[in-house]
């Protein structure tokens, strides 16, 4: 389960981050809101913890400007802005929950389980599955059919955003966002590179999905039509 932070406090994203990493979550931080609205564009979290005080952009603004594009991602927010019309503000703004500050750890990891107890998309109970694919989050472990095989971290996540979106182009830059972070250096035979060594996975299992290559833009999984 892969949550976005976005919190400009240091001392609670650090507490927080600890707390979920410990409780087997993957967390991205960034303490800025146009940051964490680059970060919410790309589609690529589980849930979203959301400060309505952020510089650069607010929390509100933030959150309309990604429901307005399309981003149907749990949001949750985490504020010290806790008077009932603030509340019913952030809600209708399309927020899915509202905790105010300070709240207790037990408390935040109980509506985190809530709000990701039903599963977006094809993802389920930790696997993601397409053509007769099983790819599970947890181990890193690549099914199809009897045959099976271990993935490295970057090869699952690569793996994860392409069945994801079957059928569709994903481009490059959202891989690299989504397997490296926003930020991270990569050169683009990096990228080449992971898509061959996935590729090698597909024919160590026997899979019918094969990665198509979009020539300038990026790959999109397909099922073989080979019999």
């Amino acid at each position: 389960m892969r949550i976005l932070l976005v919190e400009d406090n240091a001392a609670l994203s650090g507490f927080i981050n600890d707390a979920l990493t410990q409780h087997g979550y993957s967390v991205d931080l960034c303490d800025e809101g146009d940051d964490g609205l680059r970060w919410m564009l790309e589609g690529v979290h589980d849930l979203v913890l959301l400060d309505r005080m952020l510089p650069r952009l607010d929390g509100l603004s933030l959150l309309s400007m990604a429901r307005k594009a399309g981003i149907h991602t749990p949001v949750l927010m985490l504020t010290a802005l806790g008077d009932l019309p603030q509340i019913v503000e952030g809600l209708n703004t399309g927020a899915d929950d509202y905790l105010v500050k300070p709240f207790a750890l037990d408390e935040l990891l109980a509506r985190i389980a809530a709000l990701t107890r039903r599963p977006r998309g094809l993802v389920s109970l930790g696997k993601v599955t397409f053509g007769g694919l099983c790819l599970d989050l947890e181990t890193s472990a690549l099914h199809c059919g009897n045959k099976s095989c271990t993935v490295s971290k970057r090869e699952c996540s690569l793996l994860e955003i392409l069945m994801r979106n079957p059928g569709q182009t994903v481009t490059r830059r959202n891989i690299f966002t989504y397997v490296w972070g926003p930020d991270a250096a990569v050169e683009d035979a990096n990228l080449d590179n992971y898509i061959h060594f996935v590729r090698d996975r597909l024919a160590e299992v026997r899979s019918p999905v094969i990665i198509e290559t979009v020539r300038g833009v990026g790959y999109r999984l397909e099922q073989s039509h080979v019999s």
